[in-house]
């Protein structure tokens, strides 16, 4: 029997590994992946003919600068809301918002979204986005960050930082992310697909945290064109990921005053010394009265000596003449009224003598010639 027994299990265990084997692997890939435009079929009436059993109502309030403008597109939100058999009241007294059911809705979750559509459109959301809540594939998230930081300067700083010089920093989140990004007070109102809000909530955290949106923006920049290549699809993408150090550059303030801490001692300190036992150690104690009182003169009059020398030098202060610094004699130039230019002197006596007042220039007279002599005597004959 135990032969038999023994031969069935041996027999058993290669069969059990040949339908093991048997079995067509499935890639985990396949799985993992979505098949490229592929959606989910759209939840009809026919999917929900009996409709709701109970009615359900959600109700919110808004800030009183919304009121003109709900009053304005509520007629479209309430036909929006139609569409679902959804109903759609504004209480401008109380101001709040209610939607409800009725016997008509047919799909379970519309109530769910008509609650965020309400939240958005109270969180200063445009009703032209909105309403994109009510679509299968949109979602939204209201991140609270008044909480994150405790300083109020520190906050408005880096809520700035987060929308960016004319807001290029939010609309460079909105194209990576495909969500629709409204930063308003204390919140911020997010709406698009589950994946966008996802990295739009990590980096508006981070953000609080004083991590700048640039570095998470570089990093949705590599992540969407590493998504494009199949190969890269199940492999980690941290090597090409850029890594940043967080570098405190501020130097800490040192304490103008350092305390040095003693080291810790378990015995007591000593006791000090009283003063019979200073008495004793300097032997004062065994002399008498009038040796203490002389010894006590004395040491006054040496006390009185010392202050009087020293008020006496500080009023001998005020007698003693300053130093004068020395007086640096210049060096003379060389005079030139030794030098005289007699050359020069005697042009100008020649020019002085040439030009008197009122008389005609002098001028030199030609070199007469024998010739001209005997026709001037003729002339006068």
């Amino acid at each position: 029997m135990a032969a038999s027994n023994a031969e069935e299990s041996v027999s058993a265990a290669p069969s059990a590994k040949k339908t093991k084997k048997n079995k067509p692997q499935v890639d985990e890939s396949e799985l993992l992946t979505v098949p490229e435009g592929w959606k989910e079929p759209l939840f009809t009436k026919e999917d929900n003919p009996r409709g709701l059993l109970e009615e359900s109502s959600f109700a919110t309030l808004f800030p009183k600068y919304r009121e003109a403008y709900l009053k304005e597109c509520w007629p479209l939100v309430q036909k929006a809301l139609g569409e679902l058999y959804i109903n759609g009241t504004l209480d401008l007294i109380e101001g709040s918002m209610t939607v409800a059911t009725t016997k008509k809705t047919f799909d379970p979750y519309a109530i769910l979204r008509a609650r965020d559509l309400i939240k958005l459109l109270a969180r200063s959301v445009p009703y032209e986005q909105a309403v994109r809540i009510l679509q299968d594939d949109m979602a939204c998230d209201i991140i609270k960050i008044g909480s994150l930081v405790r300083n109020r300067e520190r906050f408005v700083k880096r809520r700035q930082r987060l929308i960016g010089p004319k807001g290029s920093t939010l609309k460079a989140l909105e194209l990576l992310t495909n969500c629709y990004i409204m930063v308003q007070g204390n919140t911020v109102s997010v709406l698009g697909p589950y994946s966008g809000l996802k990295e739009v909530r990590k980096v508006i955290l981070d953000t609080m945290k004083n991590i700048h949106p640039i570095y998470n923006i570089k990093a949705l920049m590599i992540k969407r064109e590493l998504s494009k290549d199949p190969e890269l699809r199940m492999q980690t993408w941290d090597r090409f990921l850029p890594k940043f150090k967080h570098k405190n550059l501020a130097k800490r303030k040192e304490p103008k005053k350092k305390t040095v801490k003693k080291e810790y001692t378990p015995f007591p300190p000593p006791q000090p010394e009283s003063q019979v036992d200073k008495e004793l150690a300097s032997g004062e104690f065994f002399l008498r009265e009038s040796q203490k009182r002389r010894k006590k003169m004395e040491e006054i009059k040496v006390k009185q000596a010392e202050a009087l020398t020293r008020k006496q030098e500080e009023r001998n202060k005020a007698f003693i003449p300053p130093k004068e610094k020395p007086a640096v004699k210049k060096p003379q130039k060389a005079s030139t009224e030794g030098k005289i230019d007699i050359e020069a002197i005697k042009e100008k006596v020649k020019k002085a003598k040439n030009k008197k007042l009122g008389a005609p220039p002098v001028t030199t007279a030609a070199p007469t010639t024998a010739g001209s002599e005997k026709k001037k005597k003729k002339k006068s004959s």
